[in-house]
């Protein structure tokens, strides 16, 4: 958390190597599962808007990735909530 708020304050990027490392790892995976890439942009774009009705989010930070067992696979989607968004009445 601590991080995040410097981040913010000094406005730190996250290098390029750890993105590169990133999308290498999220294309190893998906190439596992046969899923393209178009449909985990709109399956990621989709969750955001869906959260972001009830969340303000830090879409900078947030991860999708895909956790693998013997005959199960998980979608994890992790992302640091800044503030609930309340209806008014």
């Amino acid at each position: 958390m601590l991080q995040g708020l410097l981040k913010r304050f000094t406005g730190q990027k996250k290098k390029s190597k750890d993105e590169a490392k990133k999308r290498l790892q999220f294309s190893l995976i998906y190439d596992k599962l046969e899923v393209n890439d178009t449909t985990l942009i709109n399956l990621q774009t989709d969750i955001v808007d869906v959260i972001s009705k009830y969340f303000e989010i830090d879409k900078d930070s947030l991860e999708l990735k895909v956790n693998r067992d013997d005959d199960v696979s998980a979608l994890v989607f992790n992302t640091p909530i800044l503030n609930v968004k309340r209806k008014r009445v």
